[in-house]
């Protein structure tokens, strides 16, 4: 499956006083990231994927190496963990060739604004998104394929 790459400048603004980048700051990188992922289905192409809205509801990030400021772009790879009824699963590393400085995880909900509450994802968003599903280590099989139906047939959230 793909993982989808984007180019992340450092701004000097992005260091802290430790002259790293600031452990917020990685929280923008991964905004960053996500949103030019989600947008490779944009309405500009004729579609209306994800323009309802999409909220974040849960974020988790393993800090392993301090980042600091130089001119190269750091690289940060995004792909599909697991889709499920009315969220999704995103992970990601921002690298360059020799270092993993962080993985994260973000868990996003499509969200109909008008509304005011999260909707289902739509089966062009899955079909999009199910290029980027990596299975899980060990398993060979990728999590969440089934429209969010768990082992039990339950609908999952």
């Amino acid at each position: 499956m793909a993982r989808h790459i984007y180019s992340c400048p450092l701004r000097w603004f992005d260091m802290d006083a430790f002259g790293h980048v600031n452990n917020v700051v990685f929280l923008r990188y991964l905004e960053e990231a996500r949103v030019d992922f989600m947008w490779r289905l944009a309405p500009g192409n004729g579609s209306d994927a994800f323009t309802g809205g999409v909220v974040v509801a849960r974020h988790e990030i393993d800090y392993l190496k301090p980042l600091v400021h130089r001119h190269t772009p750091v690289t940060i790879e995004t792909w599909v963990k697991e889709i499920r009824a009315a969220s999704i699963d995103l992970c990601y590393e921002v690298k360059d060739e020799e270092t993993v400085y962080v993985r994260a995880a973000t868990r996003i909900v499509p969200f109909d604004l008008e509304a005011g509450r999260p909707r289902r994802v739509t089966s062009e968003e899955e079909s999009f998104l199910t290029d980027y599903l990596e299975p899980e280590p060990g398993t060979g099989e990728a999590a969440g394929t089934g429209a969010g139906k768990s082992a039990e047939g339950a609908v999952t959230v």
